[in-house]
């Protein structure tokens, strides 16, 4: 049997819609942080993208990242951009982080995958949140930039424009919920590792 015909069996379909209810389901909890501006709050949605392609690839974190935030577009308040963003930073994640691993599954593949995965993510982060996602708000949300900075500087005083933006609140951010799920993986995919 080949690769995308063992990806998409009936088996896989199950376990990656059960993923991906999951992870629509964690989208929904939302916890801020006042270190953060107030648009920026962690959730443990990427967890079961995480789980899904640690044990069946990275090719199965990218769809359970794809069907969740599909899911979440009825429930947008931000025309769709906070999915991409979701979704853009999600893979970020969860692709450099399952492929390390799902090579050889050792656990020090899994720390340096989910490591890799984190800097990855912020990297990712800050790059998108600079140059697409968000002029691309400010534009489609008619948002002006200088509301959203000042979002910012309100949790930090050396928040002044778009890049300082980028360097102390959503680098930092991407940053400390990658550890976060990271740390949650680690804590209970062994245990779910078998069901799957």
């Amino acid at each position: 049997m080949n690769d995308s015909k063992k990806l998409l069996s009936v088996k896989n379909m199950a376990k990656i819609s059960i993923l991906s209810v999951i992870a629509f389901i964690l989208m929904q909890i939302e916890l801020p942080l006042p270190i953060f501006p107030s648009f920026l709050k962690v959730d443990l949605s990427d967890l079961p993208a995480l789980i899904g392609g640690f044990a069946l690839g990275p090719a199965v974190g990218i769809l359970i990242e794809l069907f969740k935030n599909l899911m979440h577009l009825a429930r947008t308040s931000t025309s769709g951009v906070g999915e991409l963003a979701n979704f853009l930073v999600g893979i970020a994640l969860v692709v450099p982080a399952s492929m390390i691993y799902f090579r050889n599954k050792t656990k020090k593949n899994a720390i340096i995958g989910l490591l890799v995965g984190t800097i990855i993510m912020g990297i990712v982060g800050g790059l998108f949140n600079y140059f697409v996602l968000l002029p691309f708000y400010a534009n489609v949300m008619k948002f002006p930039m200088d509301a959203i900075v000042s979002m910012g500087t309100i949790v930090n005083k050396n928040i002044v424009d778009v890049k300082t933006l980028i360097f102390y609140a959503i680098i930092p951010f991407n940053v400390f919920k990658g550890v976060v799920i990271s740390v949650f993986t680690l804590l209970v995919y062994k245990r779910i590792s078998r069901l799957l």
